[in-house]
């Protein structure tokens, strides 16, 4: 059903899209404050301007794994330089299946490279999608 937002919790984050007219591109508003734009592969009739849709989640998934990872190590004063986080995101499988691989450089003690593996595993991104989700319409 389609409607308007009469309450926002104020925890809550925010995303609306907007079509651009004779387009499959569309330009998406983050909680009122950031644009970012889609649009499809022209092999599907888009114009291959920005990522697809579906491309985002994998997306997040590493820039929140990377985010997490540079925010736990500042705060403990380490040694972390750079970060690098790939996401192979198997859309079509059932389960859907995402492959991470993390890279760190610095120096790092073993036992501070184990906690950062233990670290990335809480990233808010990844723990909304093994948590399940419930959609309202």
């Amino acid at each position: 059903m389609l409607g308007t937002i009469d309450h926002v919790d104020v925890m809550s984050l925010t995303a609306s899209s907007r079509s651009v007219p004779g387009t499959l591109r569309q330009e998406v508003v983050v909680d009122g404050r950031h644009v970012l734009f889609t649009d499809e592969p022209e092999a599907v009739g888009g114009g291959g301007s920005a990522p697809a849709p579906h491309e985002l989640l994998p997306a997040a998934l590493a820039a929140c794994i990377s985010t997490t990872l540079v925010m736990y190590a500042r705060t403990k004063e380490w040694d972390l330089d750079t970060v690098r986080v790939d996401v192979d995101y198997d859309h079509r499988s059932t389960p859907k299946r995402f492959e991470i691989d993390i890279a760190v450089t610095g120096d790092l003690t073993e036992a501070q490279c184990t906690m950062l593996d233990k670290v990335a595993g809480a990233c808010p991104v990844r723990r909304a999608i093994e948590s399940g989700i419930h959609f309202e319409e």
